[in-house]
């Protein structure tokens, strides 16, 4: 799967209404075919940063990419950004979160 983790430092004049600015974004992704998941979380440390957690079959990233929801994001959120997003992005052999097995929780 392609797994990726995306920060975004959002204005802080706009932090607040982040979840309803991708809205719309998060929704169509979520409906696509490939996707696995594409949750949202906010930092506890700067409470203008969200953080993406995200996830496609391996043969879905270029149909997410090139989608329009997508082309909209790219042209829309910027205006309510700090800074360029940062991003890692990688392939990794599996489908699903494994579970931590240092932290096994009986029953």
């Amino acid at each position: 799967m392609i797994f990726i983790t995306v920060k975004f430092r959002v204005k802080p004049e706009h932090a607040e209404q982040w979840p309803e600015i991708t809205a719309a974004f998060t929704a169509a992704t979520r409906a696509e075919p490939g996707n696995l998941w594409f949750d949202w979380s906010r930092s506890l440390d700067d409470p203008n940063e969200y953080v993406l957690v995200e996830a496609f079959r391996d043969d879905a990233g270029a149909a997410h990419v090139s989608s329009e929801h997508f082309k909209e994001a790219q042209r829309s959120l910027p205006q309510y950004l700090r800074e360029t997003p940062r991003i890692v992005n990688v392939t990794v052999p599996q489908d699903d979160w494994s579970v931590l097995g240092e932290m096994t929780v009986e029953g």
